[in-house]
């Protein structure tokens, strides 16, 4: 949503500039743009990339599952690739708690009945991200912002002509680009978003590159519609192979497992309507998010006006209650609490906390068909007798080794330096 953007670097420039309304307007219409686009490409791809993951058996899934845990590296950015191994490997490691796949059995229970079912996905996931912004806002203040400010007064929210003119071959560009890096498992809506500026700022001329970071449309608008677009790609993975693109859309896949819906490529023959009700819901989330964005604006940013230090107890309460609501048992709670604090530090120390949630969904499924395929091969020779599960293999080995040979050089370089 648009309005909760507003933390964003280059929207805060056109914020203190007193174009706070203009710069919402832009992302909004962008946001709209991107995500039509996305929808529309979403309805082309998915069906295709369907028919073909048709032809995958259970060595293929375990290599593209492999494949996905691999990406969250190759996308990590700069000086994160390791961080974010460890926390796919710490995500994976969650995972194996509970009775195993092949003998069920309980493992790494420490003797708690209450883990012989697993870790619940909703705990851990209000663990890693409702619990550490809490707490991140409680201790480090600065990043709550002061009430009452002349940045969060709304004003003109209407764009020239010529802005207009700037904008539309940008959201046009990046909404193509940010729904291909969307269908990535892994590269996610943020390196999208980053992608997505250096390239308009890589191709702009001169003139206009100067302006990037000083408050320009095109650094607002492209940014926002790869975004939008990246999002509705990371649909692709999820929807025809079972893999999820993003931390969002590793939420939705353990939404619909809880309700017995399994993402994959038979999804769109067995339950198609399930299939094209989620892309036609995005899209009309889209006109609705339009229509109430614009008129609503000048409002809505009041809630900026309000302390955030106010909400925060309000959060902690939904959260304890959810977390007690979803399983029912006490002990969730202390499973929230100390999962929610680990999660804390490792916030406050850069640690993404994105690929250890997508660790823990796809580790479950990386094991299911590791342990399937090896029962029908004896062994691990599926390996090397099915081509395709030795391609993506191979794929994912370079997806971890070139980031980290790229960051090792970038290291050496700086040092030079």
């Amino acid at each position: 949503m648009p309005i909760l953007h507003a933390l964003r670097p280059y929207l805060l420039i056109l914020t203190r500039q007193g174009k706070a309304g203009k710069a919402l307007t832009i992302e909004a219409i962008s946001s709209f743009a991107g995500g039509t686009v996305g929808a529309v490409l979403l309805v082309f791809f998915a069906p295709a990339l369907a028919s073909v993951a048709l032809l995958f058996h259970s060595s293929e899934y375990f290599a593209l599952m492999v494949v996905g845990l691999s990406a969250i590296a190759a996308f990590a950015g700069s000086g994160q690739v390791t961080k974010a191994l460890l926390m796919t490997i710490v995500g994976l490691a969650l995972a194996t708690v509970g009775e195993g796949a092949q003998f069920n059995m309980p493992r790494f229970t420490m003797g708690m009945m209450d883990l012989q079912s697993g870790i619940g996905f909703i705990t851990l996931a209000m663990a890693m991200f409702a619990i550490p912004e809490t707490l991140f806002l409680v201790l480090d203040p600065d990043r709550s912002g002061k009430a009452g400010s002349k940045q969060s007064e709304i004003t003109d929210l209407r764009i020239t002509k010529e802005e207009a003119k700037k904008i539309t071959p940008v959201i046009g560009r990046q909404s193509l680009q940010g729904f291909l890096i969307g269908v990535m498992p892994g590269a996610g809506a943020t390196i999208a978003s980053f992608l997505g500026y250096a390239v308009e700022r890589n191709i702009a001329s001169e003139e206009e590159r100067k302006e990037f970071g000083k408050g320009s449309v095109k650094g607002l608008a492209a940014p926002e519609s790869a975004n939008n677009a990246a999002c509705t790609g990371s649909f692709v993975p999820l929807l025809t192979l079972g893999i999820p693109g993003s931390g969002t859309t590793a939420i939705l896949l353990g939404a619909l497992i809880a309700l017995n819906v399994s993402p994959g490529p038979r999804l769109m023959q067995d339950q198609p309507e399930i299939f094209w009700s989620v892309i036609i819901s995005m899209y009309i989330g889209n006109v609705v998010l339009l229509i109430l964005n614009l008129p609503l604006i000048p409002y809505i940013a009041k809630v900026l006006t309000v302390p955030r230090t106010f909400l925060l107890p309000f959060i902690l309460f939904f959260t304890l209650m959810g977390a007690y609501i979803g399983q029912n048992n006490a002990t969730e709670l202390l499973f929230l609490v100390g999962l929610g604090v680990a999660a804390t530090i490792l916030r406050f120390a850069s640690f993404p906390l994105a690929p250890l949630l997508i660790g823990f969904i796809l580790g479950p499924m990386l094991e299911d068909n590791f342990s399937r395929a090896t029962q029908l091969y004896d062994g691990v020779g599926f390996i090397w007798e099915r081509p395709m599960t030795a391609v993506l293999l191979c794929v994912a080995i370079l997806l971890i080794v070139l980031p980290a040979m790229r960051s090792r050089a970038a290291a050496k370089k700086q040092a030079k330096g």
